[in-house]
């Protein structure tokens, strides 16, 4: 089968689960997944024969997206700020949104001369995209990060390691802390204070959950996706409190935040003290992320 022929299977196997846009996507996606080409490639080459061992993985992933699940588990693979991540059942993917919070914070620390070392504490980290992508962008600041889930820390590690990057590791939950200063590690020393704190914690209600795609649903960690309606600012409030004593005096907390809770979250803030709050809307316009300090 040549892969025009093949483009057009793809579509009609997947026509009416998936958008017209996402099939497209997705087949690009596999076509440099599976064959190592790109778009342009197709162009140039429309002949191109898929073999017949290459047509049962085809056949094999086209089962696994009929089913919705998403295409970064069936591949392993994320794109973050440019760079790639893997991921896998324990770890949320990266998504465009937390993109725009790691270019903020970014644009935050340019004021910072050069020579100026600058610490950064990841709490929540998943797939590690945010902690390694500040590392990459920012190559003086000294990273740490945490976790409650062990497999989603071995994954950051091995994406850490993978982007030959230095982040420091912590297997804690951030509800067991009363302060920062209280976090023990065997293999570096943790800093008194921090000049960035940055969150992107469970922040779904299950009153929302009628509202997420079954790729997501069904898919992705529900430990790091959802906190019960009773207290949905729970990772907040206990994140904030912490910062209270862990920030520098011109350090400065981010969060992302669920786009339905921005004022609340914003009263919060203010509540506990907090100075210069703001939130910023993504990309497609909802509530989407707080800075402050104190």
């Amino acid at each position: 089968m040549n892969i025009i022929t093949l483009k057009t299977y793809f579509f009609n196997e997947l026509k009416g689960i998936q958008e017209d846009s996402e099939i497209e996507s997705f087949f690009f996606i596999l076509i440099e997944y599976l064959h190592h080409l790109k778009r342009i490639d197709i162009s140039l080459n429309p002949d191109f024969e898929v073999s017949e061992t290459d047509l049962e993985k085809w056949k094999t992933i086209i089962s696994e997206l009929k089913i919705e699940k998403p295409i970064q588990y069936i591949t392993g693979e994320a794109w973050f700020y440019g760079y790639r991540f893997e991921v896998n059942e324990n770890t949320l993917i990266p998504r465009p949104e937390t993109e725009e919070l790691v270019e903020w914070i970014i644009e935050s620390q340019k004021s910072k001369v050069k020579s100026q070392k600058i610490s950064i504490f990841d709490i929540g980290t998943g797939s590690g995209c945010i902690p390694i992508s500040l590392k990459k962008e920012i190559p003086t600041a000294e990273v740490f990060t945490m976790d409650v889930s062990e497999k989603a820390l071995e994954m950051a590690r091995k994406n850490a390691l993978d982007n030959e990057m230095v982040v420091n590791f912590i297997h804690q939950s951030v509800l067991e802390i009363d302060d920062l200063k209280s976090i023990t590690t065997s293999n570096f020393q943790l800093p008194t204070s921090f000049d960035v704190i940055v969150s992107n914690p469970p922040y779904v209600r299950n009153l929302e959950k009628q509202e997420i795609k079954k790729n997501v649903l069904e898919y992705e960690p529900h430990l790091a996706l959802f906190v019960e309606d009773i207290d949905a600012l729970l990772f907040y409030r206990k994140i904030a409190q912490l910062a209270l004593t862990g920030l520098t005096p011109n350090g400065k907390l981010f969060f992302e935040i669920n786009q339905y809770l921005g004022k609340e979250t914003v009263e919060l803030l203010e509540n506990l003290g907090f100075k210069n709050i703001e939130l910023r809307k993504d990309f497609v316009g909802n509530d989407r992320m707080i800075c402050c300090g104190l």
